[in-house]
């Protein structure tokens, strides 16, 4: 995951929406589709699990398209059929297609994603680090666990301060962070390539699929579900383009062919330069920098792309930090979902309460950093954890939109998806497929005990993105309804 929710322009009011009699509509500041293209690919394409793709070769094409198909078409169409007629996110969707619970699931499992989303990001800013100071530091759990720890605290002093203009860096990352770094890698490695060196993954038809060696050896395509989330949140733009049924798509076909470009070469000129037995899934952008400015006898240059995609991973995270817990909050303070401690706001009109509760889970989840050997195997780890809790989200939204449709077939909606049973169907199973598969282990970790492994991602999985919610709707109390949603200040 990368900089995703970024909040970019202002959309358009929902067609559902209409202006009081004898008022004048506001005007309306329409985008072009191709801005909303460009809009997508900013906040979906990072370079941080090209190292994951990397260990499959060639291979690593299919795995990018499969999940592009079967889960980035239906999310990004289906969104915004919903996006276009209703307002308020997924809180409101799943309300009125399921029920207000389920509503509060949904919102709550996109919050509860971010607590293992920031370890497995800062994992990798960790990894990364290290090779502007000391490589061998990638390794250490230690250092790793440090680090999280000091960003993330940093970030919620930051963002407890209510800093403007926070997301802005966050825009500039996309060019800072992956768009330089990744040409650079694409170009020096063809040019690795060009000087006779062997690429250290067979690049040969044989090698387009993934070996089959069980269910194992494709588990590693999960995580390409967790790089392709957020784009519901893209979605609250349909309303703003002159001719959303036409241009919505071409949109998000544009988005998924230059988000494929960002994914796929650069995962391929890591698997040239690294072999894969000795690629670090936190470090491996690292390492293919390293080894190719040595070939080339620029090693000086390995620190600098270090620090621009450190630099583009923290604008990220500051803009992630307070966007999805203000969404929880909002709807706590109508509902009463959340006590009031987690409801109170400081004097910036920031929730401050929740981002330290959230702290000082994260904190906890970074010290598993230091007490798995491998760096790698708990980056794994926390991102499968990441990703299963925010498709459970996912599996509501499908259902959701599905059962609009069905009820409420004359709402008006600025788009309409077509063919929305079928996208709803084919993006429920590649979810819920997605879900199951994130509970084996991947071949990579033969060596370990299955049940550790399964005790950590279903007790993580579960019980963050089911139990914790369960418990706060059945505790809830009418006094914990603190304000409606209108009243809290927006920072």
């Amino acid at each position: 995951m990368s900089t995703k929710d970024v909040p970019v322009g202002r959309s358009a009011p929902p067609a559902d929406v209409r202006a009081p009699a004898g008022t004048r509509a506001p005007a309306v500041s329409y985008i072009s589709w191709v801005a909303l293209a460009l809009m997508t690919t900013s906040s979906v394409a990072s370079l941080r699990p090209s190292p994951t793709m990397a260990v499959y070769g060639l291979a690593c094409v299919f795995l990018y398209l499969i999940p592009a198909l079967v889960f980035l078409i239906p999310t990004s169409l289906v969104s915004a059929e919903l996006a276009s007629g209703w307002s308020g996110g997924v809180y409101r969707w799943v309300s009125e297609g399921i029920s207000k619970p389920m509503g509060f699931l949904a919102v709550w499992c996109q919050f509860a994603m971010t607590v293992f989303y920031y370890p497995s990001l800062l994992g990798f800013v960790a990894s990364t680090l290290a090779y502007v100071i000391n490589p061998d530091l990638a390794s250490s759990g230690v250092w790793t666990a440090l680090v999280i720890m000091v960003c993330y605290w940093t970030g919620v002093w930051v963002s407890s301060r209510g800093a403007k203009g926070v997301a802005g860096l966050a825009s500039s990352g996309l060019v800072i962070g992956t768009l330089i770094p990744g040409i650079v890698l694409v170009t020096l490695g063809v040019v690795f390539l060009g000087r006779g060196n062997e690429s250290a993954a067979p690049m040969t038809a044989d090698n387009l699929l993934p070996a089959w060696a069980g269910l194992a050896s494709l588990v590693l395509i999960v995580n390409n579900f967790l790089s392709y989330s957020g784009m519901e949140m893209n979605a609250v733009h349909v309303s703003s383009l002159r001719d959303p049924a036409k241009q919505y798509p071409r949109a998000m076909f544009l988005a998924m062919g230059l988000v494929l470009l960002i994914f796929i070469p650069p995962a391929l000129a890591i698997s040239w330069i690294v072999p894969a037995e000795q690629l670090s899934l936190t470090a491996g952008i690292m390492q293919a920098f390293d080894a190719v400015f040595a070939e080339f006898g620029s090693q000086w240059l390995t620190p600098i792309i270090g620090i621009m995609l450190v630099a583009a991973s923290l604008g990220g995270m500051l803009t992630w930090l307070a966007g999805p817990s203000r969404g929880l909050l909002l709807i706590s303070r109508q509902e009463g979902y959340l006590p009031p401690f987690l409801q109170r706001l400081n004097k910036h009109g920031v929730q401050q309460n929740i981002l330290v509760t959230q702290g000082l889970v994260t904190t906890v989840i970074a010290l598993g950093y230091a007490f798995i050997p491998d760096v790698s195997s708990a980056y794994w780890i926390f991102s499968v954890i990441t990703t299963q809790v925010y498709l459970i989200m996912y599996l509501l939204m499908f259902i959701a939109a599905a059962r609009l449709r069905k009820r409420q077939p004359d709402h008006p909606r600025g788009y309409r998806a077509p063919m929305l049973a079928g996208l709803c169907g084919v993006g429920f199973a590649a979810s819920l497929a997605a879900l199951l598969i994130g509970f084996i282990p991947p071949s990579q970790f033969g060596s370990s005990s299955i049940w550790t492994y399964l005790l950590i991602v279903g007790g993580g999985a579960l019980g963050l993105g089911l139990l914790v919610p369960y418990l706060f709707y059945r505790l809830r109390k009418p006094s914990w309804r603190t304000a409606q949603a209108e009243e809290v200040p927006v920072s």
